[in-house]
């Protein structure tokens, strides 16, 4: 997610109150500009370019939160839906996206990702990713636009297949670390920000992109944030979901391997079977115990 620096501004000489507060935030570590304070440098772009992030985040609805009454991520079907149809689950796609030196668990046809090498956004390091009861959790899946957020903001009044994109939609994952990804839970950018400083304007773009895509409103407290992180990088672009956003060999326009089969005996029938976790046609409501494989 790069950051673009803004255009350098006029020389414009300050009140001396102004000057003085400066010296003192200058003294503290601090900068003007700091999101932490909720003010930003005079002389930047107080509305933003059009097509930037920032002139979106300003145009997003404003409303209240909404109670968490009825919630359940599994309305969403995070995890269990293919989207993109191409015989992986969302998590796996992320994980192939995302990563570095993919591997694959075998007989997936490369889709299980086994192990990989994660530059995290969130925190600036490197982590290593293995596939395991112990390890997997190290890296997490995170939805940008937390799902309960969501939830309390708009998601309540949508139907099945609008969740069920939202809650896979690539745009909106994103592979992070994992004890990070907890501590954000559900929040907002009034709440939660990633402490790795150079993600957080790229963040709060795709947080506005989703928002906009999905007519998600957010409360007052949350746009004040969104502008506050944005007006530090005026021109950073609204990030769109394109094929950019897929992993290699994924094409977010076409259907891959559309293969179903109703039941066991269907996929029996055809040859198919066992049928692997990652395979075509593999679907987790046919693997009775769990173990990865159906139809045994």
């Amino acid at each position: 997610m790069p950051v673009t620096s803004p255009s350098a501004p006029s020389p414009v000489r300050p009140p001396a109150a102004s000057r003085a507060l400066v010296v003192v935030l200058a003294v503290l570590g601090l900068t003007a500009c700091d999101p932490a304070l909720g003010a930003t440098t005079t002389g930047q772009d107080p509305t933003g370019a059009a097509g930037s992030a920032l002139a979106a985040a300003r145009e997003l609805t404003v409303k209240g939160r909404a109670p968490m009454t009825g919630y359940d991520r599994e309305l969403f079907s995070y995890g269990s839906a293919d989207v993109d149809e191409n015989g992986c689950d969302a998590r796996n796609d992320v994980l192939a996206r995302d990563l570095d030196d993919v591997t694959y668990k075998a007989g997936t046809r490369d889709c299980v990702v086994a192990s990989g090498t994660l530059q995290d956004p969130y925190s600036g390091e490197e982590i290593a990713f293995t596939r395991g009861q112990a390890t997997s959790s190290e890296v997490q899946i995170d939805h940008v636009v937390a799902l309960a957020d969501a939830w309390q903001k708009g998601a309540q009044q949508w139907d099945e297949a609008t969740r069920e994109a939202f809650g896979n939609d690539p745009m909106n994952l994103l592979a992070v670390d994992g004890p990070l990804n907890n501590a954000k839970g559900a929040g907002d950018t009034a709440t939660w920000l990633p402490p790795n400083r150079a993600a957080r304007c790229g963040y709060v773009a795709r947080q506005v992109a989703v928002k906009q895509t999905y007519d998600v409103w957010v409360t007052s407290a949350e746009r004040d944030a969104m502008v506050d992180v944005l007006s530090t990088c005026p021109d950073e672009p609204l990030p769109t979901s394109d094929a950019s956003w897929w992993p290699e060999g994924a094409d977010a326009g076409t259907t891959g391997d559309d293969v179903h089969y109703a039941t066991c005996a269907d996929a029996r029938e055809a040859g198919a079977a066992p049928l692997h976790e990652g395979e075509p046609g593999y679907r987790a409501e046919m693997d009775g115990d769990g173990d990865g494989t159906a139809c045994e």
